[in-house]
């Protein structure tokens, strides 16, 4: 699933981000949950919520019915788990 996710996100997802200066990332895929890192515009945008469901997610869960859900995860915040751990 994971090739899969990936190329939907290079020849879709990407590219409609791009046009509004937005970019996004791909994190991981676990167990159907894609989790992708938002930046350029995208990263600041009240909207962004938003684009993540009704844009990334469904796109993602049309092209591949096993994805489950799409989680934006945050840098500060991953390294703030990461620290919790060790």
């Amino acid at each position: 699933m994971l090739e899969k996710v990936k190329e939907v996100i290079e020849q879709e997802v990407r590219p409609a981000l791009a046009m509004e200066g937005g970019n996004i990332e791909l994190v991981s895929v676990d167990d159907g949950v894609v989790k992708v890192k938002l930046s350029g515009a995208c990263a600041g945008c009240p909207m962004s919520q938003y684009t993540l469901v009704n844009f990334v997610e469904a796109t993602l869960k049309d092209r591949i019915p096993e994805v489950k859900g799409v989680i934006a995860v945050d840098d500060a915040k991953e390294r703030f788990i990461e620290m919790l751990r060790r």
